[in-house]
């Protein structure tokens, strides 16, 4: 059932299959073991969005999220949202999609109009969104994603439409830049692109006539299933559902030809030919994934020295040293791709898998279905592209200075590797590294980092809660909650932030409602120095315990037995989840012995 969820929900995917089976694949969805992110989106459409809905539904359950809908009434999305609604008050979204197009424009240019006319009627119908979005974030503070407007089917006044103030093609350009606009200016409001999506899918395909006047909807019905799929790429990224690090074959992947039979000089890379310089914007568009915070990993059948070559070539434009890990030998590939998560510490469903060869995909599909394994085409090496982008597995919706030193930080993990081994003892290590943490309570700047954080980490992550970075603003500002972040660096360099403590403020108690930290630096007592602290503050604000809370998940077994280890006491057991006390009158134990505190680490 697993290997025929991931062919049909896999881009490119077949969207008539999905549309007559949506039902059937729904129950598969459910029936899988598998524990979900549970949250309440509002769909609030301008067209017929049930079917849009229903869709919106397979793709979130297929990335672990499963949702609770409202939808408001065939076009009504400004009435429920402009206006009191207390089914939605009382539903409470934590996301709003608009779901509006160009059907949805009230004030048209017409080619009469003074340019005058035409900039009111844009002010007019921009302010007419501008008092949705102002209504919905001060009701519910919640994430708020809004279509943007594609092209119509027809452009009236032809070729002319694209140049004049009073066409239409000018008119949804400056609104689309209003919205984008919006969107740079205002956190948790994102743009949904089917400005691009339209264009990409072609128009002549997006916009199907009969079927807006017989049933309503905005978009054919064909490509629903794309829409939604899109709509969904971006919920994925805001709860950190995307994926990590990108791990290429090399023979016919990443060059033409197998370098070990035609040698270097001979490989397809370059400008020689087509082929080579298709393969150039390949590796180009794999480095930009790498400059964004993407790790990189080489996994081919091949011999080490003769594989490293290949990024010798004068031409080639991705060099050995843009790779976290290169493993290149005879082993089978899902043996090598386990060895790469173990070495970069990473979980398996958080990689990408990229060969030409059907074989070796099969191999890795049958043996590791956590890892992603699209469907390309080894004769269109732009299929590579097309696979990695309609999957959306690296979407993001913000880029923090994290994300762009991730490959450096890894490389610096590897250098603490390498000084571990040469040390007698561990904390001999721990001693050397020479830590610095800055562990304070929640700031304004690092809020997309902490959003990041909780809502990527899964091992080291004791309540698996996820949080929006409306939830984190309200949180900070709110006096019932103790907020800690962790920065930690070393003789190696910045690791930034990497843990997050929320506790919640109940008469002489403080309770533990989320605790989570980067994978990166587990084994180093970063979560001593955080507990250190988060005792120091809490007996200051005079508590007298400490409750923790463990909810198991198949990923955070290495935290089950954390309070114990710190002392708590265990107070209940329900199956494998768990709660912890401590008692704070009589605690005086300092935790961490490596790490000094107080000293702010370089941003």
């Amino acid at each position: 059932m697993e290997q025929y969820l991931n062919k049909v929900l896999s881009y490119p995917f077949d969207c008539e299959l999905l549309l007559r089976k949506q039902r059937s694949i729904k129950r598969m969805l459910l029936n899988e073991n598998k524990t979900y992110i549970k949250k309440r989106i509002a769909i609030l459409g301008g067209s017929t969005t049930t079917d849009i809905k229903n869709l919106l539904e397979i793709f979130l359950l297929y990335a672990g999220i499963r949702p609770e809908f409202y939808e408001s009434d065939y076009n009504k999305y400004y009435e429920d949202s402009a206006f009191p609604n207390v089914k939605l008050d009382k539903f409470q979204p934590e996301i709003v999609f608009v779901f509006t197009s160009i059907v949805n424009l009230l004030y048209k240019p017409t080619f009469m109009d003074t340019v005058d006319t035409v900039e009111k009627k844009l002010q007019a119908e921009y302010e007419r969104y501008e008092i949705i979005w102002g209504n919905l974030k001060e009701k519910y503070q919640a994430v708020i994603i809004q279509n943007n407007m594609e092209l119509p089917y027809e452009m009236f006044l032809g070729n002319l439409d694209s140049s004049i103030k009073q066409g239409t093609r000018y008119f949804i350009d400056e609104l689309n830049e209003k919205f984008a606009r919006y969107a740079r200016g205002n956190t948790n409001f994102y743009i949904h692109d089917i400005h691009y999506l339209a264009a990409q899918i072609g128009l002549l395909n997006w916009h199907n006539r009969f079927q807006y006047h017989a049933y309503k909807f905005a978009v054919n019905y064909d490509v629903i299933p794309i829409v939604a799929n899109n709509m969904v790429k971006i919920v994925k990224s805001i709860f950190g559902k995307n994926k990590k690090c990108l791990v290429l074959d090399l023979d016919n992947t990443l060059w033409g030809g197998i370098i070990g039979d035609v040698g270097v000089e001979n490989i397809q890379v370059g400008h020689e030919t087509p082929q080579a310089e298709a393969y150039i914007e390949f590796q180009e568009y794999v480095l930009l994934l790498k400059k964004r915070g993407v790790i990189l990993a080489v996994c081919s059948k091949n011999e080490f020295s003769i594989a490293k070559a290949g990024f010798e070539h004068p031409d080639s434009v991705l060099k050995l040293d843009d790779f976290i890990c290169f493993k290149a030998n005879w082993q089978p590939k899902n043996l090598n791709i386990r060895e790469i998560a173990q070495e970069i510490n990473i979980g398996l469903d958080s990689m990408v898998f990229i060969d030409d060869n059907p074989a070796e995909r099969q191999l890795v599909r049958d043996t590791l279905p956590e890892v992603a394994v699209p469907e390309v085409d080894s004769t269109d090496i732009f299929s590579y592209v097309r696979a990695i982008e309609g999957n959306g597995y690296f979407e993001v919706v913000s880029i923090s200075k994290e994300d762009l030193k991730r490959n450096a930080t890894y490389k610096e993990n590897q250098q603490r590797v390498g000084l571990q081994k040469q040390l007698a003892s561990y904390d001999d290590f721990l001693q050397s590294l020479d830590m610095h943490a800055e562990i304070k309570s929640f700031k304004k700047i690092y809020f997309d980092r902490i959003v990041q954080l909780i809502n990527k980490s899964n091992q080291f992550n004791l309540t698996t809660r996820r949080y929006t970075l409306a939830d984190i603003e309200k949180i900070a500002q709110d006096d019932k909650y103790m907020t800690l972040y962790g920065r930690l660096q070393d003789k190696f360099g910045d690791n930034g932030l990497v843990s997050v403590i929320i506790g919640e403020k109940k008469e002489k108690e403080l309770h533990i409602d989320l605790w989570v930290m980067s994978c990166r630096v587990l084994k180093r007592d970063m979560e001593k120095a955080m507990m250190d602290v988060l005792i120091g503050q809490a007996q200051i604000a005079g508590f007298s315990k400490i409750t923790g809370y463990y909810y198991k998940t198949v990923k955070n077994k290495i935290v089950s037995e954390m309070y114990k280890d710190f002392g708590f006491n265990l107070i209940r057991r329900t199956g494998e989840d768990t709660v912890w006390c401590l008692n704070l009158d009589i605690m005086d134990k300092k935790n961490n012995d490596f790490i000094k505190i107080g000293e702010d680490c370089n941003e």
